[in-house]
């Protein structure tokens, strides 16, 4: 199985998994902090980034069975991983049938909604992507001005108005071109739930990390994850939204090689510091726009 895929770095093979619409890109604030102690492999999922879609159904289970495929085919199996939304849920999901991961990191997983949320999950991302769409030739511009990212940003960052300006118009660039997005959306909101394991039989360490500030994954949701994988230690992210690798990197890449068996070695702390090791600055970014047609020439 071939997918498109970045690695850094050099040491013990981790890999990364974004979440719906995304890419490898989405982890650009940690990315390269992880890569100084560890061999990162950053994949575009299939119908993401650099990726072809699956032929056939585009779902969790047909997402598992990829990543298996694609592991195998480049001798992974074993690999720790870390997973964000729809990819912390890929990585619950291949924690579950054994054998495939070592390590799990599962950063906000989707799919435990019940009742009146999934109808406000699916309706609320369905109507952000369809103004993501009509608005993607803006996107330099609301990415560059800190009051527009926290009116558009606000259901997936608790501080969007200190994101990079380029990360955001990476990400709302894949969320347009990704062409699984919509069966994706439609799927985890109302198909297979979640499956999940049976206490002990999930060996080597599992963390689920959650943001206290989730407005896509709410907090409850986290007690039901638990439940259905009893062996995960639950972390709480205490100022984050949905993507704690962009609300706290910091915390997020302690978190991370603490559970992936390297311990900590970074002294440094905060959004900046993470964010200078790979994004431009918001001032760079924003000097460089030009609109309408910066979005078509990327």
């Amino acid at each position: 199985m071939h997918m498109h895929h970045v690695r850094k770095g050099r040491g013990k093979p981790l890999l990364l998994i974004h979440g719906l619409g995304g890419s490898w890109r989405s982890w650009s604030p940690i990315l390269d902090a992880l890569a100084e102690t560890r061999e990162v492999i950053a994949v575009d999922l299939p119908g993401h980034g650099d990726t072809p879609p699956l032929q056939g159904e585009a779902s969790i289970r047909t997402f598992a069975d990829a990543l298996t495929a694609f592991l195998t085919d480049n001798n992974l199996l074993g690999i720790d991983a870390v997973g964000s939304s729809m990819g912390a849920r890929l990585v619950l999901e291949l924690a579950r049938r054994g054998g495939v991961l070592g390590a799990v990191v599962s950063l906000d997983p989707g799919g435990f909604w019940r009742s009146w949320e999934i109808p406000v999950f699916y309706s609320s991302l369905y109507v952000s992507i369809r103004l993501v769409r009509i608005l993607q030739p803006l996107m330099p511009w609301i990415a560059c001005h800190a009051v527009t990212r926290t009116v558009c940003f606000a259901q997936l960052s608790a501080r969007p108005w200190k994101l990079p300006a380029q990360l955001l118009i990476d990400e709302m660039h894949s969320y347009v071109k990704s062409p699984s997005f919509d069966e994706l959306l439609y799927r985890l909101a109302h198909g297979e739930a979640q499956a999940g394991a049976a206490p002990g039989s999930i060996k080597p360490p599992l963390v689920i990390g959650w943001g206290r500030r989730d407005r896509v994954c709410f907090v409850r949701q986290a007690e039901r994850a638990s439940a259905l994988f009893p062996d995960a230690q639950l972390h709480w992210f205490e100022h984050s939204g949905h993507f704690p690798h962009w609300d706290m990197p910091q915390q997020t890449i302690d978190l991370i090689l603490a559970s992936t068996g390297k311990a900590p070695s970074s002294s440094r702390n905060g959004f900046a510091a993470a964010q200078g090791l790979s994004m431009p600055s918001a001032a760079a970014v924003c000097s460089s726009a030009r609109l309408p047609a910066s979005s078509a020439e990327r």
